[in-house]
């Protein structure tokens, strides 16, 4: 039987999914020799068993999911969804077919299904299944990891080799560009997962294309008549592969311009077409004038990059010598589109979150307004955000990354207030509830992120403790509000306006304080006060221009980096076994620019086949020393200066330095020799940074995680997460600790092992480090083991002291340890004891004295400060005694007294008992307003009101604040006391003069 006729085409027995063109009653099998990737070998896991069936010619084969490949003597995979497989036509036999042991899953559409299913998919084509990078990327162009294409970035550069040809990834991302879209929209996130595969010039288009579509419609079951595809408009080789080849219809194909489907890094570099899968929500619509960016119709859910391009300098395009693929396929849209779900909000990614929050604000989503439906849509976006972002070892600070965790809090924080949320949502106002959303993703992490869940206690702790510090910076920003819809109610007044809050107030408020602008706008409204929404509109369009600006492109550019990649192998790095070598000289730059030679006098960066000197890495600084040019027997040519050492490229080390005598040439042989006392200074420190790590965690808790490191010459810095400050006795049972193992004379062991191996030992990774495959374990017997490229000493003994010079908080829930060891300690010690003898010397005193004899002259210090205050509250007070007789009166219905005064170089505080004595003085009614310049450059101002004055509705901290903007200050305080400051004295008179004309104006119209 040569073919057989089949009464209906093959998409009827898929859901009317088409993998291949087939018209009806096609011949089986096909004519032409069909592949999807000829040389791809599926790798089957454990669990899979080998059952023996009998084919017969034609051969097809109904299987369940996702493996074909070649036609004879191949293994089939088999799993979920079914479809027929076609092969070539082969002699009746039997054939083996293995077949995976499991259930069948095709009906789970769960979020951890879909996750699974696309990794298992491309792992049987070849693909290897890599872990999702940290959300802190090894990248100093982008501040957080936004893409799934992040990790392989020096790949696609061709800056270091790739490892795998082929790879499939689940990655965390983060992106903040669009925050004020989330909960708005049905697609916008902060967190997000990014599904991709990635060829590294293995495969290309067809095979893109084609899997994308096989993954689509047969793995996820999508039916094909709900597929648009689009492409760039100039790439016919893509509409032809959808069209001819996939057999998508010339009408679900629309070409697109550069804006839309034309993907670049930047400037130049890297760069290609795209094609993009849409999913149509409403086909009923039909095709013509269909329009992709139709949010309502349509969602974009799966993006192919071609990198096929480099972008140079003048615009022009150039073939890449490697071609690429970059794709991305949005896990949260997949979710909604398999879960027929409105939006990516509720589906099982998301949705558990926002029920948390609903149950703590006692709502329901389902029957709840809009707008609360999209706050709790914001809540259970950001905490997922906030927690993978603390896991991975963010903690909320003002700069950098730590301002992103920092405002996703404030926002979900705030956003709870507006649901109503107060306190932890269970009865204590004081408690903190993000926590308790918080529990419900880090539940929700095993198959995102397992690290999450250990470090559970770190993340709540975190959370609770920045949400308890924000409520009462929120509270601050209520105070600011008040002061600022008093100012302009008080301009309004006079200006004869309408009462009008800036939007540029309005913006600082929420940008600086978190306070809602919904709250400003209620807030206002109650006090007839309207907000400037335009400019305030205006601000924030500028901050999100520059975010975009800043935290969205990942740039790649192949430009003299590149070539040197090519043209510069990777630097033998030989500084664990010696300290000097012979090396050739394999590329000398000047100014970034390479050349062949360099004089004396100039600043050099040079390249080394390879090297003793160790390059900046792991937090330990690059080596000094120096490199020796010769010529013949022992004949220098030149003398070069190595100040530091940095890694580019991958592994290239490039030697910074000045030539001091001669000239050094490309290719010239040189002894390079690293300076051995400064050297053995980092081995020291290096070593004493790991045993400070170990007596961290034993110390104060295991759960405490390293956040940087500095390894110098002359001291160490280790920054790590908790929550306060160290005691002093915990200090010093830290130093004890670490004295105890330098004398304990310990050798180290140092070996290199898979990273897997040495995880499973306990060997402890340092933040914010990529490790490959084998990794350098450094072992401190029965007190540490971490993973680390560094250089440490070979017995504990050399390390000789350990002293910590000072222990600080350098942002939320981050400290910092600074340290010295070896001869730095030594140095240490030998200067502290020369200040003690000095200061022995001048006191008089023997040292265990010293203590005693200061805390004497503090206290003599205090009480003569003391007398001196009183003395000048005295003097304040005399003054405004003999002042007093200066008030006049105010009013017809009532006289009102009113004094304003300057008060010399009256301190602040004298100045406040003075109008104290004064209002006492002149007695209800009274107003009293007092100015002085107590040093240079600064004003003091003070006014105080009796109660009837208050009661006509003048109060103290409302007047005081525009006298005192004249002098260049501000202020505020109660009704009846407000105290300011300024540093302009030239402009007190003016501000005084001011003071009493308003105050005039004001009573006489009031007590009249």
């Amino acid at each position: 039987m040569e073919s057989l006729k089949l009464p209906c085409s093959l998409p009827s027995f898929h859901g009317g999914n088409s993998l291949l063109p087939l018209p009806t009653s096609s011949s089986f099998p096909p004519k032409s020799n069909f592949s999807i990737h000829p040389n791809r070998k599926p790798a089957l896991s454990p669990g899979f068993i080998t059952r023996t069936i009998q084919i017969f010619p034609p051969s097809i084969f109904c299987s369940k999911h996702n493996v074909f490949k070649e036609a004879l003597g191949m293994q089939f995979c088999r799993s979920t969804s079914v479809m027929f497989f076609l092969l070539h036509r082969f002699s009746a036999s039997v054939q083996p077919v293995t077949e995976q042991s499991t259930e069948d899953k095709s009906n789970d559409v769960s979020g951890d299904s879909i996750r699974r299913r696309f990794l298992e998919f491309y792992a049987s084509r070849g693909h290897k299944v890599l872990p999702s990078s940290s959300l802190v990327p090894d990248d100093p162009t982008v501040l957080l990891t936004i893409a799934g294409m992040l990790q392989f970035k020096p790949i696609f550069l061709g800056k270091v080799p790739r490892q795998v040809p082929c790879a499939t990834t689940a990655q965390r991302c983060i992106r903040t560009n669009d925050v004020e879209n989330v909960g708005r929209t049905a697609r916008h996130h902060t967190f997000f997962e990014m599904l991709g595969n990635f060829s590294f010039g293995d495969y290309f288009k067809k095979e893109a294309i084609r899997w994308a579509w096989e993954l689509s419609t047969v793995e996820y079951g999508l039916p094909a008549d709900r597929l648009w595809v689009s492409v760039y408009e100039d790439d016919d080789e893509a509409f032809a592969i959808w069209h001819d080849e996939v057999g998508v219809p010339v009408e679900h194909i629309k070409r697109m311009g550069e804006d839309d489907n034309f993907w670049t890094s930047g400037v130049t570099g890297p760069c290609g077409p795209c094609s993009e899968l849409y999913y149509d929500f409403l086909p009923e619509r039909g095709h013509a004038d269909a329009d992709l960016g139709d949010d309502a119709r349509f969602i974009e859910f799966y993006n192919l990059v071609f990198m096929q391009y480099n972008k140079k300098d003048d615009g022009s395009l150039e073939p890449l010598k490697q071609k690429n693929i970059d794709t991305g396929l949005g896990l949260e849209r997949m979710a909604r589109i398999l879960q027929k779900v409105p939006n990516n909000y509720e589906t099982d990614l998301i949705y558990p979150i926002i029920e948390k929050a609903s149950e703590l604000a006692n709502v329901s989503y389902q029957h709840t307004d809009n707008r609360s439906k999209m706050h709790l849509k914001i809540i259970g976006d950001h905490l997922r955000a906030i927690v993978y972002l603390i896991s991975d070892g963010v903690v909320p600070s003002n700069i950098g990354r730590g301002y992103v965790v920092r405002r996703l809090i404030r926002r979900a924080v705030r956003t709870g207030r507006l649901l109503g949320i107060k306190g932890d949502g269970r009865g204590n106002t004081d408690g903190a509830f993000l926590p308790s959303i918080a529990e419900k993703v880090i539940e929700l992490s095993t198959d995102v992120d397992v690290d999450v869940k250990d470090r559970a206690p770190r993340i709540l702790e975190e959370l609770k403790r920045e949400e308890l510090r924000f409520v009462q910076t929120l509270e601050r920003g209520e105070k600011l509000l008040d002061q600022m819809l008093a100012d302009a109610l008080l301009s309004a007044e006079q200006n004869k306006t309408v009462p009008c809050l800036s939007g540029k107030d309005a913006f600082l408020l929420y940008d600086t304080f978190g306070f809602p602008v919904e709250i400003t706008t209620e807030v206002a409204e109650e006090q007839g006060v309207s907000i400037d929404m335009s400019s305030f509109d205006i601000e924030m369009e500028n901050q999100r221009r520059q975010s975009q600006a800043a935290h969205n492109v990942v740039k790649l550019e192949v430009g003299d980096s590149g070539d040197l990649a090519e043209d510069v192998p990777d630097t033998e790095f030989l500084g664990y076994e010696t300290l000097s070598a012979r090396a050739v000289v394999e590329s000398l730059l000047l100014n970034g620019k390479s050349v062949i030679q360099v004089s004396e006098g100039s600043d050099v960066e040079i390249l080394l086949n390879k090297t003793p000197f160790y390059a900046e890495s792991g937090g330990q600084i690059g080596d000094n020393g120096f490199l020796y040019a010769t010529k013949g027997e022992n004949q220098q040519t030149a003398i070069v200066e190595i100040k530091d050492v940095q890694k580019s490229l991958g592994n290239i080390f490039v030697h910074k330095g000045t030539i001091k005598e001669g000239v050094l040439e490309v290719g010239k042989e040189v002894e390079a020799a690293v300076d051995a006392r400064l050297r053995q200074r980092a081995k020291v420190h290096h070593t004493a940074t790991h045993l400070l790590q170990a007596a961290l965690k034993k110390v104060i808790g295991q759960e405490t995680s390293q956040a940087g490191s500095l390894v110098a010459f002359d001291r160490l810095r280790f920054d790590f997460n908790f929550h306060r400050p160290l005691l002093d006795s915990e200090l010093v049972e830290i130093e004890e600790l670490i004295n105890r193992w330098i004398g304990d004379s310990t050798l180290l062991q140092t070996k290199v092992m898979p990273l897997d191996d040495a995880k499973r030992a306990g060997a402890i990774a340092m933040f914010g480090e990529k490790y490959g495959e084998e990794v350098r374990v450094v072992e401190v017997p029965g007190v540490s083991m971490e993973l680390c490229g560094g250089t440490h000493v070979s017995n504990t003994s050399e390390i000789r002291g350990f002293k910590i010079i000072s222990e600080q908080g350098i942002a939320s829930g981050v400290r910092r340890i600074e340290a010295v060891a070896g001869e730095a300690f030594i140095e240490y010690v030998n200067a502290r004891d020369y200040h003690l003898r000095h200061l022995c010397s001048t006191l008089k005193v023997k040292a265990e004295d010293v203590t005693s004899r200061v805390e004497n002259l503090l206290e003599e210090l205090r009480t003569t400060r003391n007398e001196l205050s009183s003395l000048r509250e005295k003097a304040a007070l005399f003054k405004a005694s003999i002042v007093a007789n200066k008030a006049f009166p105010v009013g017809t219905l009532k006289e009102i007294r009113v004094l304003v005064e300057f008060m010399d170089d009256t301190d602040a505080d004298s100045l406040k008992s003075a109008a104290e004595y004064l209002v006492d003085t002149l007695q209800d009614p009274a107003a009293v307003v007092l100015g002085s310049c107590p040093g240079e450059g600064k004003v003091s101002l003070v006014a105080a009101f009796t109660p009837a004055v208050v009661d006509l509705g003048i109060q103290a901290g409302k007047f005081i604040g525009p006298i005192a903007k004249l002098c260049g200050g501000g202020g505020g305080g109660r009704p009846n006391f407000a105290q300011a400051g300024g540093k302009k004295p030239e402009n007190l008179s003016t501000a005084l003069e001011k003071a009493r004309s308003e105050l005039i104006a004001v009573l006489s119209k009031k007590a009249s």
